[in-house]
């Protein structure tokens, strides 16, 4: 870690200014981030945990700076509409008709999943994690306010924000406003125009929801976007340093959150925006827990697949770059991992890394390091840097250890602490690799090359050491 009184000069890329710029925090020392966090209606895909092991990694590069960092993700429980602007139903009412349990079940349920997922994948738990629904009272109070300086109007459905009061509303996105106006083809209903929002949403006078609450405005619930205004403000403050999310938040979602909460306070709202870009299936198809068409982290362990394989491909890959799941780059990226874990792990085994001490040379590769991860978060180049140094022959075995175990305290793969998965071999693998065996003791090479084939084709790999014969999932 950083021991000077100096700290490092941390390059970001700002979505608001469309460019990397240099960090420059609001209270020296100290940076705030909220990062958008589920809507608990169901079970969280991986295009969103990679968005959420972002978040992990710019934590922990402010951690590995020296700053204080304060970071907090919100839990949605409630308001979040089936349609993301303002319209349909919330989701959570969706889920309750699909599994038979209440709104409340339902987000234990999915708030629980979601924290075992984060906790396989190594995202250090946010110093804050309200929900939604424990925050009621601020959301009325910041609704209240917009009211008294006249941003709001009443509809027969609920409180809106009038965006036509803001000369940049949707500045984040670039929005063609008049673009879109004139591109309309939907039912506005009673909104005075397309980009308006719901503050504050009535229930239906007919029934009674799992999830409502008394009003200035009538028995209701909150609408989507002012839940993280309301929430971000409660623990970090009207103005703080950053704000990450899925670049899928950027028309709507964070753009209705500027809107409404520099409305509210008076002042600036964020002063850095990040955002992941999509994880997609391959093909392009793009994850929608709505639509169905997405995987979870439980369906790669259900392929015996570390999860943490995951975190490593994640992590080969720039945040701002698009990336194509299929289920090969998968297998090839576990592979890796556990080739570079047992690389690590051979060279650390006796070594006591807090007596390491670090020559020059190595510091040139510390120089090098923090260049690339203190330059937007540059992780592929820093994976690229650990298997470098791997084989460099300038360096000792204790200072590649110290070295790895340094950087490993961001990337979090457990590279010198990760145990082994058991493989369990099946019976039709485990009579190949016997005969194969017999045919290298007869010396018929050819025979247990095509046998190592139909091994390979069952998704097992065969690693054969100082005459030994390990079995490698593929």
């Amino acid at each position: 870690m950083p021991t000077t009184t100096e700290y490092p000069t941390i390059k970001l890329f700002n979505t608001m200014a469309r460019a990397v710029e240099v960090f420059t925090p609001i209270k020296r020392g100290q940076v705030g981030i909220y990062s958008c966090g589920p809507t608990v209606y169901h079970d969280v895909h991986i295009g969103n945990m990679r968005a959420f092991i972002f978040a992990d990694i710019l934590r922990r590069t402010f951690d590995y700076a020296d700053y204080k960092v304060t970071q907090v993700m919100n839990i949605t429980d409630v308001g979040h509409l089936t349609d993301d602007a303002n319209d349909g139903e919330d989701k959570m009412i969706v889920a309750m008709r699909r599994e038979g349990m209440d709104a409340w079940d339902i987000a234990k349920k999915y708030t629980d999943t979601f924290l075992k997922h984060c906790r396989l994948l190594n995202i250090h738990r946010p110093d804050y994690m309200p929900h939604a629904t424990d925050h009621i009272p601020e959301q009325i109070t910041m609704i209240k306010h917009l009211e008294e300086k006249g941003y709001t109007y009443k509809t027969s459905d609920g409180i809106y924000f009038d965006t036509s009061k803001l000369k940049d509303y949707g500045h984040l996105a670039r929005l063609d406003i008049e673009g879109l106006k004139a591109g309309e083809r939907v039912d506005m209903g009673e909104k005075r125009n397309i980009t308006d929002f719901a503050l504050w949403k009535f229930s239906p006078t007919d029934s009674k929801r799992d999830m409502e609450w008394a009003s200035p405005w009538g028995v209701g619930f909150p609408g989507w976007h002012i839940e993280c205004s309301a929430m971000a403000g409660r623990y970090l403050g009207d103005h703080f340093d950053i704000h990450t999310g899925g670049i899928d938040l950027i028309p709507v979602h964070h753009s209705n959150e500027i809107a409404q909460s520099e409305c509210a306070n008076d002042c600036r709202f964020v002063n850095y925006w990040m955002h992941t870009a999509f994880l997609n299936l391959k093909g392009g198809l793009k994850m929608s827990k709505s639509s169905g068409d997405f995987l979870t982290l439980d369906s790669i362990i259900a392929r015996d697949i570390d999860p943490l394989a995951f975190r490593y491909l994640c992590l080969m890959c720039h945040y701002r770059m698009g990336m194509d799941f299929d289920w090969e780059g998968l297998k090839a990226a576990a592979t890796g991992y556990r080739r570079l874990v047992d690389r690590v792990q051979t060279l650390a085994r006796d070594v006591d890394i807090a007596l390491v001490t670090l020559g020059g040379y190595a510091q040139e590769y510390i120089a090098k390091i923090d260049a690339d991860l203190f330059d937007d978060l540059n992780t592929s180049k820093v994976l690229a840097h650990i298997w470098t140094l791997l084989d460099d022959s300038k360096l000792t075995s204790a200072e590649k250890s110290a070295l790895v175990a340094r950087y490993d305290a961001v990337l979090q793969l457990e590279l010198l602490t990760h145990e082994k998965q058991e493989i369990v071999v099946p019976t039709e693998v485990q009579e190949l690799i016997k005969a194969r065996e017999e045919a290298r003791k007869a010396r018929d090479f050819n025979q247990a090359d095509e046998l190592r084939n139909k091994i390979v084709h069952l998704g097992y790999n065969l690693k054969d050491t100082n005459g030994k014969t390990e079995v490698i999932k593929l």
